[in-house]
């Protein structure tokens, strides 16, 4: 399995068809890499740091759990609820997912960030889109720019949908068919994965843990490749600043360089990287099926001079049909009913042309949906700072 944390930066793989080959010329830096853009640097608030302690988080065997032993979930359901509650995230291990197919996609991964950049935009992702290739999201913020690529597919569970590996082969063509059937191989795979999830969360909350299994089980959801390049002043910039996900539940793979970090009790906290082991984390609109119960994940990624990182994130997201309201079980724990009922297309359009998701997210968009902004394309939410 190919899981080295250093990505070559100067030239495509050898291996490659000759359309793949030719100079990478990284998006970040311009012609002298030792000074960092104004635009990428963030304000002393937000400064970073790789030094931190690791956050205690409980790590949960998805093979026991699956197993019905009675004894073992209960354990599980009460460490996965403790964490919910506190900070929104906790690992899985002996998860079904096969690693050797992991390390396919980091293959992948590895060669698609490595490509020139007039061939990576061949899939370039539209201001206002959720699907395609991003570097920094220039043209979507003014400042404050995440030192990151990403590039973002399409996974939808009903049967035989091949969206994920017809999207690739659409935008970058046939001799990048490997990088489709990789990353349609891991959707499915994932997918199943956050079945297993949500039967375990809903088990934690204390109801059937068939009802959110039911909920998700059309979902269409979200496969997220993210790079982060190397650095020289790595204090001055944030890969991804702090934020919750919009999604519901972000199913997260890591190569073995560290990057992650989580906010609880007001501290930061390092997540460090287990190729083994995937990192399970709430998102809003999941927040929003517990009334709050759950906490959205407060996370950021840092970047290093010395080398670059790689993660995988599958966001599994509701059909876009299904209304998200919280069941009245739930909402009877812990009254009132705190957020309006809304469909996740109405969070993912906000998100993505009128707000920069952050900590405050879900707040802000319950006062949109309150207001009826939801319903007037015209209107705008102010994007933060952050």
């Amino acid at each position: 399995m190919a899981l080295n944390g250093k990505v070559a930066t100067e030239s495509a793989p050898s291996n490659l068809n000759e359309e793949m080959k030719g100079e990478y010329r990284p998006p970040f830096g311009g012609s002298d890499e030792s000074k960092v853009p104004e635009d990428f640097i963030w304000s002393e608030k937000f400064e970073a740091s790789e030094l931190l302690p690791v956050l205690d988080v409980p790590t949960i065997d998805l093979e026991k759990f699956m197993s019905g032993d009675k004894s073992y979930v209960e354990e599980a359901t009460r460490l996965v609820d403790e964490a919910c509650r506190q900070h929104g995230i906790f690992f899985v291990v002996n998860h079904g997912v096969d690693i050797e197919m992991m390390g396919r996609v980091h293959d992948c991964m590895n060669e698609f960030f490595t490509m020139p950049l007039d061939v990576k935009q061949r899939a370039k992702r539209k201001v206002g889109e959720s699907y395609g290739y991003t570097n920094s999201f220039f043209g979507r913020f003014a400042s404050n720019l995440p030192w990151k690529e990403t590039f973002s597919l399409r996974c939808v569970a009903a049967q035989n949908s091949s969206a994920a590996h017809d999207y690739v082969l659409d935008t970058l063509g046939s001799s990048f068919s490997h990088h489709g059937k990789a990353y349609q191989e891991c959707g499915i795979a994932l997918n199943e994965l956050g079945t297993k999830i949500v039967e375990l969360l809903g088990l934690s909350l204390g109801i059937s843990r068939e009802y959110f299994k039911n909920f998700y089980k059309d979902n269409d959801s979200i496969l997220r490749l993210n790079y982060y390049p190397t650095c020289d002043k790595p204090e001055v910039v944030l890969g991804t600043g702090p934020h919750t996900d919009p999604t519901s539940v972000t199913i997260l793979h890591q190569d073995p360089v560290s990057g992650l970090q989580v906010c609880s009790n007001d501290q930061w906290y390092s997540i460090p990287p287990n190729p083994e082991a995937f990192v399970i984390n709430i998102g809003d609109t999941f927040t929003s099926l517990t009334n709050g119960i759950y906490k959205g994940c407060i996370h950021r990624a840092v970047v290093n001079s010395m080398n670059a990182r790689k993660s995988l994130a599958f966001f599994l997201c509701p059909s876009h049909d299904k209304v998200v309201r919280a069941p009245e079980e739930l909402v009877e724990k812990s009254p009132p009913r705190k957020y309006p009922d809304y469909k996740w297309p109405m969070l993912l359009e906000m998100t993505q042309k009128r707000y920069r998701p952050d900590c405050n997210t879900l707040e802000a968009f319950k006062t949109w949906v309150q207001e009826g902004k939801a319903l007037d394309t015209g209107s705008t939410i102010t994007a933060p700072s952050a």
